[in-house]
């Protein structure tokens, strides 16, 4: 009997942690799955839309929340968020800002909500949704590329990389949509301009603007994370739209695939990257912006065959996990770096619109990976 007993036992904890192992597996895989993605999204969103850093906003930071936005609605087909960009949109009557040229704000930033109405027409064609930024673009009394056909793109009279993402993006949109090609040759010559002044060729990564450059900068090197994610994302963006034959689509591929390859030797075991790429010890903290951007880029480019799913998979899969573990049970995208040009230190509370804007990029393409068992 009492053998008996014991046997029963035994197979009793062995069942049981049989079971626990199915199932911490199992929880383990479900943050790559569709259904725990598309929590995350929910929950994320709707934080974000009950917690707006102010009522009204037509620039870069609602902008980049919405780009978030509309990569769920064209990932997920949820009509909810199509509904919510056109809401918006229709607030600010499908126009973007009309800064007045002598504002040192880039041209390229007030492009940014642009992409959303542009996408919107994608979804739903009618013209009203893209005539407010053609009409802008062909305005010469704005700053675009009629108006400055040089610098329009510049903030405080120097290039930046953040523009990659706010600029370029918009025009291959445009391109795309219309099949004008003034809006392809513009979205060139300003990303090859950038390109051209501010990517490292050794390193395979941009530095933030000219500043930053070793040259301008003592000390160690700063080599801003977020700053990298704005272009990698935006290179994403562009490769979205852009046809396959389109004369530089190789040469736009092959930098995301030199950055991917930079990226991967600088992540951290945790699976973040820290702000400053090149110096951890510079903002010895994880950074969810940079981080989700990073994982947008390397996702998609799995997604498209860019990238070697077996060498990259590990990168997005470390990367994920290390962003969704700072989602808040609320849904506040935690770890966030606030408006800025350069590493800083910063706190788990720090987030805003825009770190939002970048996690619901990254789950778009996450979703769309959806590593069912894998």
């Amino acid at each position: 009997m009492k053998n008996g007993m014991l046997n029963f036992t035994t197979k009793t904890f062995a069942i049981f942690f049989v079971f626990l192992f199915v199932v911490s597996n199992l929880m383990a895989q479900s943050i790559y799955e569709r259904p725990q993605i598309k929590e995350f999204i929910d929950r994320v969103n709707t934080y974000q839309l009950n917690h707006p850093w102010k009522e009204y906003d037509d620039n870069w930071i609602r902008g980049t929340y919405y780009a978030g936005v509309m990569a769920c609605y064209f990932a997920t087909g949820d009509t909810a968020y199509l509904e919510q960009t056109d809401k918006l949109c229709t607030s600010l009557k499908w126009k973007v800002p009309t800064l007045p040229p002598v504002h040192p704000a880039s041209g390229a930033n007030l492009l940014t909500v642009g992409q959303s109405m542009i996408q919107s027409y994608m979804a739903k064609p009618e013209k009203s949704k893209i005539r407010g930024i053609i009409d802008h673009l062909d305005n010469p009394n704005f700053r675009n590329p009629k108006g400055n056909p040089h610098q329009w793109y510049y903030e405080n009279g120097t290039r930046y990389v953040d523009a990659l993402f706010t600029g370029p993006p918009t025009l291959a949109m445009l391109y795309n949509v219309t099949g004008d090609q003034k809006y392809s040759d513009w979205m060139d010559a300003m990303f090859w301009d950038v390109y051209g002044k501010l990517y490292n060729t050794d390193t395979n990564l941009f530095y933030r603007d000219k500043r930053f450059f070793p040259s301008n900068k003592k000390g160690k090197r700063i080599v801003w994370s977020r700053g990298n994610g704005w272009a990698m994302a935006g290179i994403a963006r562009i490769l979205e739209y852009l046809p396959m034959d389109h004369g530089n689509y190789k040469r736009y591929e092959s930098v995301l695939k030199s950055m991917a390859a930079a990226l991967k030797e600088c992540q951290a075991k945790e699976g973040f990257w820290y702000p400053n790429l090149a110096n951890p010890d510079h903002a010895p903290f994880k950074e969810t912006s940079g981080t989700s951007f990073f994982i947008y880029g390397i996702a998609y480019g799995i997604n498209n065959d860019i990238l070697n799913k077996d060498e990259y998979l590990p990168v997005v899969k470390k990367a994920w996990k290390s962003v969704t573990d700072e989602i808040s049970k609320e849904g506040k995208v935690q770890w966030g770096q606030l408006v800025g040009d350069q590493p800083v230190n910063l706190s788990k509370d720090d987030s805003h619109e825009y770190v939002t804007g970048t996690f619901l990029l990254a789950a778009s393409e996450m979703y769309k990976m959806n590593l069912k068992g894998k």
